[in-house]
């Protein structure tokens, strides 16, 4: 059997996950929004659930919902998903046909927790929070005002709205939740010695800095008792920047957690100032994974969580290799699975052996695969990034300029689809 279709058991919850996959948590931006009433954000919509719908279908091991904000003003983007005790609607009647429907065909399924912090566009929030007053330097298009340092009593309902979101996925039928502690977000913010210059108990020292995460598993466990209920977290295996997150102690940090009973480690890389989705060194290419080495120098101290690593996967030759050599317990993917929603189920099958190449530009990956999801989510056909027709004129939406045409030229299946910024 190949290792990437070998079920994985979770030793804390006992659940096992039917293949060593994990669908990672991205951006789906398919939920209501409201720019001044906030009781009208964030509720899943059909097309939302349509969406896990196909997923669900896929062989994918761990499907992780995501990212959702526990805070109505704290989103990494507009129609976010959103799971706040303040929203009049109740989101475990919203949630609950999303996680059955991507339960369907056997994937465990857990939901992506998180608080943008200093990266909430201005366009969201004149008034950002993080762990101090640094500002997010502007990306892609995007500008955010200063932050200002959260106080105590914030943080500590922000703790609590963590647990609720927990509580909220559990009572909807999810398997598990997990802490957005990557990427630049909050809990990253806090994290990272050089975005966190706090003088207090959760600024300083390493242990300081992680007091807020340690205090979040805790009220997970807290308002879910249920130890079948699995715990996670997506963290950095580096910040990739002067004074951020190192390995060292991202290491540390994966080891405390680990004693703690996290059943899932994700790990990743990067921010929003030092993005991390390419090769830092060459060695690494031939493997793939953009994050392997850093994985290798974790999982020899991790006892009994399982570890996860996602970014750059493309062969199932790489992904079965990570696994049988012990790289990793599960391949994380994320932007594959937006151009081939059944990728996996595709390479387990003998029907394919790696996902489709790519022409998109890697600064507008993003931009383009959030127009997938929009594809998968109203049933259309997936914009093939393959088609320099189909490539040239997302790129042209996402820059605002129109693609040339040949005279003669055919209009793509993409440009017919309803699916515009």
């Amino acid at each position: 059997m190949s290792p990437l279709a070998t079920p994985v058991t979770f030793a804390r919850s006992g659940k096992v996950a039917p293949t060593a996959t994990l669908k990672s948590a991205m951006t789906e931006r398919l939920c209501t929004y409201d720019q001044d009433n906030l009781d009208e954000r964030g509720k899943p919509t059909p097309e939302y659930e349509h969406l896990y719908k196909v997923w669900g279908e896929g062989k994918i091991g761990v499907i992780v919902l995501g990212n959702i904000p526990i805070d109505r003003e704290g989103l990494e983007a507009k129609k976010n998903a959103i799971i706040d005790a303040r929203s009049p609607w109740d989101p475990v009647a919203a949630f609950k046909p999303v996680i059955a429907a991507a339960k369907a065909h056997g994937s465990l399924v857990i939901g992506q927790l998180t608080h943008g912090g200093r990266q909430v566009s201005e366009e969201v929030t004149k008034t950002p929070v993080s762990s101090s007053d640094l500002q997010c330097p502007p990306l892609g298009g995007m500008t955010f005002a200063k932050p200002r340092p959260l106080t105590v009593p914030e943080i500590d309902g922000l703790v609590k709205a963590w647990g609720y979101g927990a509580k909220v996925l559990y009572e909807a039928g999810a398997d598990g939740a997990q802490m957005h502690s990557a990427h630049g977000y909050l809990l990253s913010q806090f994290l990272s010695g050089r975005v966190n210059q706090r003088t207090d108990d959760y600024g300083g020292s390493l242990e300081n800095r992680f007091r807020i995460v340690k205090r979040v598993v805790e009220e997970m466990r807290r308002q879910v008792p249920d130890e079948k209920f699995i715990l996670s977290i997506k963290i950095n295996s580096a910040d990739f920047s002067d004074g951020g997150l190192t390995l060292e102690e991202s290491r540390q940090v994966c080891i405390w957690l680990d004693e703690m009973g996290l059943d899932l480690i994700e790990l990743s890389g990067g921010t929003y100032e030092s993005m991390a989705f390419e090769h830092k060194k060459e060695s690494t290419k031939a493997r793939e994974g953009y994050f392997v080495e850093f994985s290798e120098a974790i999982r020899p101290h991790i006892k009994t969580a399982k570890l996860a690593v996602t970014g750059g996967f493309r062969s199932k030759k790489a992904m079965d290799d990570a696994i049988e050599k012990g790289v990793t317990d599960i391949i994380g993917l994320a932007r594959p699975l937006t151009a081939e929603p059944h990728l996996i189920r595709d390479m387990i099958d003998g029907k394919t052996q790696a996902a489709r190449d790519s022409k998109m530009p890697p600064p507008l990956s993003t931009g383009a695969s959030i127009m997938q999801i929009g594809n998968m989510s109203r049933g259309e056909p997936i914009a093939d990034l393959n088609d320099e027709k189909v490539v040239q004129e997302i790129v042209a939406a996402l820059t605002g300029q129109a693609p040339e045409k040949k005279q003669g030229q055919e209009t793509s299946s993409y440009e017919k689809s309803e699916n515009k910024l």
